[in-house]
C-alpha cells in the first residue's frame, strides 16, 4: 500500500532523512516482473525454518545490533536470512578457511552464545544491547581465530548477509531516499543537486561520520602498524550503526 503524496513511507524504526518520500509511489512505473519481486518483500513474513529456537534468538539480537534496528517497525532481516540459508542460496564463493555459509552461521551463532556465557554467564540474546555490541566489536577487531573460525571472516559473513537483506527492502529505500528499480523509468536529470520529479531533498545532508574522523582513524591504524583499507574507521566506530556509519545520527 502506498502513502498519500507528501506522507513519508515506512522506514526502519520510523526514522529517516527524506521527509515526504515513499518509493512505492513509483510502483506504477515498474514492469510486472519488478513489481512481483519487490512487493513480495512486503508480504507476510515467512516462518523461521533454518535456525533452531536458540540460534534464532542469537541471530535476531545479532542482526538488530549490526543494523541498529532498535525499534519498530523492523525490516524482517532474520527471516530473510533464514529463508536464504534454508535454500542454500550463498554468494557463489567463500573464503577457503571458512565452511559453507549455512554451516558457518550455525557454528558462529553457537560460538556467540558460548562467548557470552564465558564473559557474562548469559546467552547472547539475554544481554543488554551495550554488552552485545561490545562482544560484536571484540570479534570485529580480533586478529586470528575465534572459537575455531577466523574472526575477520565471521564478522564479514554476518555483515554481508545482514546488509544484503536489509537494503533489498523498500523500507530501507525510503530511509536513504533510494529510487528503487530504474528500469523502465530511467533517469533524466543527471548532475549534482539535480532531482527527478519523484525525489525529495535530504533533510540533513551532513556526513554522519565526518571525514576528519575517518582520516584520524586511518592515521591511528597506520601508526599502530596495522593499517586497514582506505576509509577504515577507528575501532570504536562500530556502534555508530550499519556498517560502521549511523544513518540515523541526528535524524
Amino acid at each position: 500500500m502506498t502513502t498519500k503524496r507528501g506522507d513519508t513511507g515506512p522506514t526502519p524504526g520510523g526514522r529517516g532523512r527524506f521527509d515526504g518520500y515513499d518509493v512505492l509511489r513509483e510502483v506504477h512505473r515498474w514492469d510486472d516482473e519488478t513489481k512481483g519481486v519487490v512487493l513480495a518483500r512486503l508480504g507476510p513474513v515467512p516462518a523461521v525454518s533454518f535456525f533452531d529456537v536458540r540460534e534464532e534468538a542469537a541471530a535476531r539480537a545479532l542482526l538488530d545490533r549490526l543494523l541498529s534496528q532498535d525499534a519498530e517497525p523492523r525490516i524482517p532481516v532474520l527471516e530473510m536470512v533464514d529463508a536464504r540459508l534454508a535454500n542454500h542460496v550463498g554468494d557463489g564463493w567463500r573464503h577457503e578457511d571458512m565452511p559453507e555459509d549455512w554451516d558457518a552461521w550455525k557454528q558462529s551463532l553457537a560460538a556467540l552464545d558460548k562467548e557470552s556465557d564465558l564473559v557474562h554467564g548469559k546467552r547472547f540474546c539475554e544481554l543488554d544491547a551495550n554488552y552485545q555490541k561490545a562482544i560484536i566489536e571484540s570479534i570485529q577487531n580480533m586478529k586470528g581465530d575465534w572459537h575455531g573460525l577466523p574472526a575477520k571472516h565471521v564478522f564479514e559473513l554476518w555483515v554481508r548477509y545482514a546488509l544484503t537483506a536489509f537494503y533489498s527492502h523498500p523500507w530501507s529505500w525510503n530511509e536513504i531516499g533510494f529510487g528503487g528499480p530504474a528500469y523502465p523509468r530511467g533517469y533524466k536529470n543527471l548532475g549534482i543537486d539535480k532531482r527527478e520529479p519523484w525525489e525529495v531533498p535530504e533533510r540533513d545532508a551532513h556526513d554522519p561520520v565526518p571525514w576528519a574522523r575517518r582520516v584520524k582513524g586511518a592515521q591511528d591504524a597506520h601508526r599502530s602498524g596495522s593499517p586497514g583499507p582506505s576509509g577504515t574507521l577507528p575501532d570504536n566506530e562500530f556502534d555508530e550503526g550499519r556498517g560502521g556509519r549511523d544513518v540515523h545520527e541526528d535524524a
